[in-house]
């Protein structure tokens, strides 16, 4: 008996599995590593740098990146790296508070459209419909310049425009597993549409729904940095990339670090998500 049980295969260690699995998902595993620096960055930024990024020095402006200044300075003596770090805590709140607001909203409109069919479904595709007409960012300029200026209405601005792709994201989903045996099922047992949207069509619509919001993540961060470079966004003196960018385009000819950095920050957050997102929907991916 014993030497049977000294033949039978031994299961690996959890840490050369765990390492095993991020290897097999090299996507996830980037993109992953990435949105986690950000968001640590972010929340840790006092640990990380000891400048304070509202903190003036006119002596030493527009300085080029030295031991001190690891970025350099900007016009008003401003430490850069300190200013991109606790960007960052800016740019997680943007992501959040917009992709949620539109996962609210958007997700609970395609399903009672999914669900109730008919006129239903017909007023709120049109509706959603007549957002989807609007480019993104013209939309969101549109709103921003008829509430104004502030982080508030940009977030306001963003979700806007994010919330007709969870509502047809979901109504789709709901559509396709509202025709599922189970589903089928649970109405002929008399479940509620209540029990059924939250047993049946949430818990299996989760993963899609999980991928697209870290793809909009991406487009979040360029909304509102675009918005913020044009004046409409985030308003200084908070350290939010686009608008940082916007005021280095002022000294591109004596200090191109002002803009340079903010932008490697957007274009670094971008493609963590968009990479994270393709590795998710590839690992969710049920065909694969």
């Amino acid at each position: 008996m014993s030497a049977i049980i000294t033949q039978l295969p031994r299961r690996k260690p959890r840490t050369l599995r765990l390492f095993r699995w991020f290897w097999r998902h090299p996507a996830v595993t980037l993109g992953g590593l990435i949105v986690s620096l950000i968001v640590l960055a972010g929340l840790f930024a006092p640990l990380i740098t000891r400048h304070d990024p509202y903190a003036q020095d006119l002596i030493d402006t527009l300085l080029a990146p030295d031991a001190s200044h690891w970025f350099g300075t900007d016009d008003y003596g401003r430490d850069i790296f300190a200013r991109v770090i606790y960007g960052a805590r800016i740019s997680i709140i943007e992501v959040v508070l917009s992709v949620g607001l539109a996962m609210i909203v958007g997700i609970p409109l395609g399903i009672i459209a999914g669900m109730a069919g008919r006129y239903t479904d017909m007023i709120i595709m049109w509706f959603m419909d007549m957002l989807f007409a609007f480019p993104g960012i013209v939309l969101a300029i549109l709103v921003v310049s008829i509430l104004g200026g502030g982080l508030v209405n940009l977030l306001i601005a963003i979700s806007l425009f994010a919330i007709p792709v969870y509502a047809r994201l979901s109504r789709n989903l709901t559509l396709g597993l509202k025709q599922m045996e189970y589903v089928e099922a649970a109405q002929a047992l008399g479940l509620s549409n209540y029990r059924i949207i939250v047993h049946y069509i949430l818990r299996n619509a989760i993963g899609p729904i999980i991928v697209q919001s870290t793809l909009t993540a991406g487009t979040v961060i360029l909304a509102a940095a675009s918005l913020s470079f044009l004046g409409l966004g985030v308003q200084p003196p908070m350290p939010e990339w686009g608008t940082m960018m916007s005021d280095g385009r002022n000294f591109l000819g004596i200090n191109i670090y002002l803009s340079l950095f903010p932008g490697l920050a957007i274009m670094l957050t971008v493609l963590g998500f968009n990479v994270l997102g393709d590795g998710l929907r590839d690992l969710l991916d049920t065909r694969s």
